[in-house]
Parts: structure tokens; sequence; C-alpha cells
């Protein structure tokens, strides 16, 4: 028998921790060796660990939820080699890690750690401790059963009385939930923290006891029944949601806010007949080699990007506060800002100047269906050079979009909509956006990134006249 420890390995990009999504593998299991074990997210994604050996699964260290940092033991694997040097269990130096990354993000649903933090359905909850009330000397006059659920005024207390605590019962009268707090499927806490209500005060009608969605709805629907005219008063934090800053939102806060304070925007904005680009597009759809491809206003504004890059390099820049230099690049990674469930993400294409109008249609495409499925890996939001960020999706005309973290500029592309339009000497019904530019005033003056533009909407006014003339 050969035990060897796997630690959470090093995913790059300046990564040091990373969050235990979902195992894929239980103790007992027996793996091939690269088989998916694990589901890690980080600051930039979330990633599948493939399994460093063959063989079958002693331990799993620490529980999902739970972030570790990069090198500490995450699981142990039976290799039946030679032994190895580490034992089956982890080193004290190990263990005391994982305990301590264990405690600081919490263990189980609906368990309380020494900190005072309770895990719930996303993430963690606000410390109760702070909310705590110390408790009094004086033994109460009645049990807390006897209490009113809503109770008189309290002269000089801004909020509802406290209620009396109730009498410690003995270990044995309190429910089996082996320490893990009430019985509730993850979808029930989540409605009980949207609601309001403490689970820790039903009784649960469900299967061994466990507090179902009924429940919860009743308990909220429960005081208003017994007392209409009660008076109500409202205790701050009760009617909120809290959720924790952490993986890509983290990230993200931390790059926006570093940006918007770092470098000086500047945003202009352009409105443009996209008419012929319309037209374009439903040509491109028509054609026997296009069927297949998905085909949207956005490649459109992506190859006009690509195009004006080549004519004004220096918008495809980067700023050097070290070396006191600015970097011009070219090559465009071309970064397409994408909405999905884990929150805004910037995946990039490589090398997008390089590529034809049909592999930019492929690799858009490819781009998109990653970012929703949640696969994008760490490389491939690192790196991006000009990124656009497509917001006429939603319906919106334009916005002022900030640059991200290294990038000269960005370009905002607002939704097409048939509106009046003067056209050869009348008005008439185009197809007609609006784009919005923001850069960096230190790298970009307003004549570079007005000419950038300029070139932009030329191209999506008439994308065939613009792609011969410029290619």
């Amino acid at each position: 028998m050969a035990i060897n420890q796997f630690p959470l390995p090093d995913l790059g990009e300046g990564l040091t921790e990373g969050e235990i999504l979902k195992w894929l593998v239980a103790e007992g299991d027996v793996i091939e060796l690269n088989q998916p074990i694990v589901e890690v997210e980080t600051a930039k994604a979330a990633v599948e660990i493939p399994a460093k050996w063959a063989g079958t699964v002693v331990k799993i260290f620490v529980p999902e939820g739970t972030v570790v940092e990069v090198g500490s033991p995450i699981i142990s694997i039976d290799t039946g080699g030679p032994s190895a040097p580490v034992a089956d269990d982890m080193s004290q130096g190990a263990a005391a890690q994982a305990e301590k990354a264990a405690e600081a993000t919490g263990g189980l649903i609906g368990e309380t750690t020494a900190s005072g933090r309770t895990a719930v359905l996303v993430g963690y909850g606000p410390r109760v401790t702070a909310a705590k009330r110390r408790a009094r000397k004086d033994p109460p006059a009645a049990p807390a059963a006897a209490a009113p659920v809503a109770a008189a005024p309290v002269a000089a207390a801004p909020v509802a009385a406290p209620v009396a605590p109730a009498p410690v019962a003995p270990a044995a009268t309190a429910p089996a939930t082996n320490g893990h707090g009430v019985l509730a499927k993850p979808p029930v806490r989540m409605l009980a923290r949207t609601l309001g209500v403490d689970l820790s005060t039903l009784t649960g009608t469900g299967p061994q006891g466990s507090i179902t969605r009924d429940d919860v709805q009743a308990a909220l629907a429960a005081p208003a029944a017994a007392a209409p005219r009660a008076q109500v008063v409202m205790i701050p934090g009760e009617r909120e949601t809290r959720i924790p800053i952490k993986g890509v939102r983290k990230l993200t806060a931390a790059n926006m806010v570093a940006s918007a304070f770092t470098a000086p925007h500047v945003t202009e904005f352009l409105t443009v007949d996209m008419t012929r680009s319309m037209k374009a597009l439903e040509r491109l759809r028509a054609d026997r080699e296009w069927r297949d491809v998905r085909v949207s206003p956005l490649l459109l504004v992506a190859k006009a990007v690509l195009l004006a890059a080549k004519r004004h390099p220096m918008v495809n820049s980067s700023w050097d506060e070290a070396a006191q230099e600015i970097v011009v690049k070219d090559y465009v990674n071309l970064g397409i800002a994408a909405a999905t469930e884990r929150g805004l993400i910037v995946p990039n294409i490589a090398d997008a100047g390089r590529l034809s109008l049909r592999e930019l249609a492929d690799a858009m495409t490819d781009l998109v269906a990653t970012a929703k499925s949640g696969k994008t890996p760490p490389s491939a939001m690192s790196g991006g050079t000009f990124t656009i960020t497509n917001v006429g999706v939603f319906g919106v005309d334009t916005g002022t979009p900030i640059l991200p973290p290294g990038e000269a500029a960005i370009l905002a592309f607002g939704a097409v909509r048939e509106t009046p339009w003067a056209h050869k000497g009348k008005v008439k019904l185009r197809q007609v956006t609006t784009l919005g530019l923001s850069f960096d005033h230190r790298i970009i003056d307003g004549e570079l990134g007005s000419k950038f533009l300029r070139d932009i909407g030329a191209f999506l006014a008439d994308p065939e006249a613009m792609f011969l003339a410029w290619t």
C-alpha cells in the first residue's frame, strides 16, 4: 500500500487559493490517471482538476465549500506502489492548515463555526456573534414559551425587546442533528434566509424531522394570523440578504476599483446607421457555407475593431508604470465580456487579428459556449489587449465601460434599433446603434480616440466597402 497525498495544485496566474465546489469522487472509489476528481472555483474560473495517479481514494480531507490554499492536501490516494514518504493521515502542520481553512469558511450547511459564522447555501451569512446580546445574570421571570410573539414596546429601546432566554434543556432532549444545525435542504435554507425566518425556531414536518418549504412559509404567516393588529417592529437585517464577495465577483471588483482610480477614463459616443451591416449579415446567413455558423451583429463589430486597431496601433497598448513605457502590441487578444451565473467574465480570443471572418465567428461561438458552461480556463481570461462589451443584448443603448486592467480601450456595443434616420435626403426607418468607447487618456488623446471610433463606425455603416479598402 502506498498512500499519496494530493495537494491543491498551483492553477497559475498568481492564484493562491481555491474553493472546493464539488467532489467528483468519494472515499473508496477506484480512479484512473487524469480522471477529474474535484471541481474548484478560483477568482477567475471554475476548473476540474484531474488525478495525478491511478488508485483508490483513501480520504477526502476538505468538504465542499471550503477555501483551500494552494499546496494544502485535499485528498489521499492509494496507488498500490512502493510506500510513499507521507502517511495516510495528514501531518500535523497540514491538518492544522486544513482545519484553519475549514474554520474560516464554515463546514456543512447550517453549521456555526467557533468564530460565529454560519454556512449557508452560497458562501456564509453575517457573523452572529456581533448581533448577540450578553445574557442577563438574573434568571428570567417566565419561560420563553410564554413570551408573546409581538411584545409591548419597551421604553428606551429602539427595537423589539429581546425574548427572555429559555432554561437550558438537558442534552438528551436536544434534536439529533449531529452538531450541524437543523435539518433542511439547501433550497429551503435559501428561502428561509430570503424571508427572514430563523430555522432553529421551527419544528420540521418532513422526513426525519427536516424542515420543508411549507414549514418556512407557515412560520411566516403564523404571526400575522395570530395577531393581525399587533404592532410590527422592524429589526435591521432580518429582511436583508447578504451575498459573500468571493471568486469572480471579488476579483472583478478589485480590478474595476484599481482601474477606475488608476487610468484616467474618457468616454466618447457615436451613433451609427447599421442598416447595411444588418443586410450583409442576412446574406451571410443565407450563404450555404455559413448556414451552420452563429452570425450576429457582434461579429461585424469585432471585425471593425480589429481592422481599426491595425490603422491605429496605439489603441492596442498598455501603460507600464514601473518601466515608464507604453507597450504597443502587434497582436490583438480580443476580450468579449460574458455574463455568466458566476458573474461577469472576460475571456479573450488570442491573436484575433490574424483570423479570417469565418474563423473569428467560430472562435466567438466557442468562447460564448464555454463561458456559459462555466468551463472557461483562467488562461483564457488573462492577457487581453482590447475588450468589447455587448450591452445591446440587454436592450441597453450604450454605456461608459470601465477599462479592464492593462488595456487602453474598451468598446460598448448598444442595441440595434429601428430608428427614424436621415438617409439620401429623406427620413426613413434605419437600423441604428450607439457605440461607447472608453479609453486611457494617458495613452490615447482625444484625436486618436475619435479617429479610432470614427473608423469603427465607418466599417459598420458600409462593411463591404471598408473591408475591401482596408484589407
